[in-house]
């Protein structure tokens, strides 16, 4: 015999030692034989989401080859979208000496961004911008780019 306490009526029972041992076999049974055919939960241990990085367009300039005059403030404005998050959007500078900082996105879905080019003293350089993005789950878009001939 065995003594079992009830905890929806607050009483104890006491139940035949048989009937506790098969119902002890019946769930170890239960359990084991669950345990094989059923699935598993499980979470993926890289790149949960899309596997895809973020998508980022360049919205001005609009044409891959833009011709300004120097002294002129150009902006490179555009933005990066991901259903997973923003983490952080780079810009790269190649023919003039600026840099700037990551942009974060702090999880918002869309990150938009203008870029301020000064061309003072510039005259006849080229510009190349590169801009992309990368989600919260660390992937990576692809990079896009203008580029900027200084008159």
């Amino acid at each position: 015999m065995s003594l079992q306490f009830h905890p929806a009526t607050g009483y104890f029972w006491i139940i035949p030692g048989r009937v506790f041992r098969r119902l002890l076999a019946w769930a170890g049974a239960a359990v084991l034989t669950g345990c094989g055919t059923r699935e598993r939960l499980t979470f993926p241990t890289e790149n949960p989401g899309n596997s895809q990085g973020p998508i980022t367009d360049i919205i001005q300039p609009g044409a891959a080859d833009t011709v300004v005059v120097e002294g002129d403030l150009v902006f490179v404005q555009g933005r990066s979208i991901d259903p997973d998050g923003i983490d952080s959007v780079y810009i790269g500078i190649q023919g003039l000496n600026q840099n700037f900082d990551p942009i974060l996105g702090q999880g918002r879905d869309t990150v938009a961004f203008a870029v301020p080019l000064s061309t003072i003293s510039h005259s006849g350089a080229t510009v190349l911008v590169q801009i992309y993005a990368v989600d919260l789950l660390g992937d990576r878009g692809r990079t896009v780019s203008r580029q900027i001939h200084i008159q």
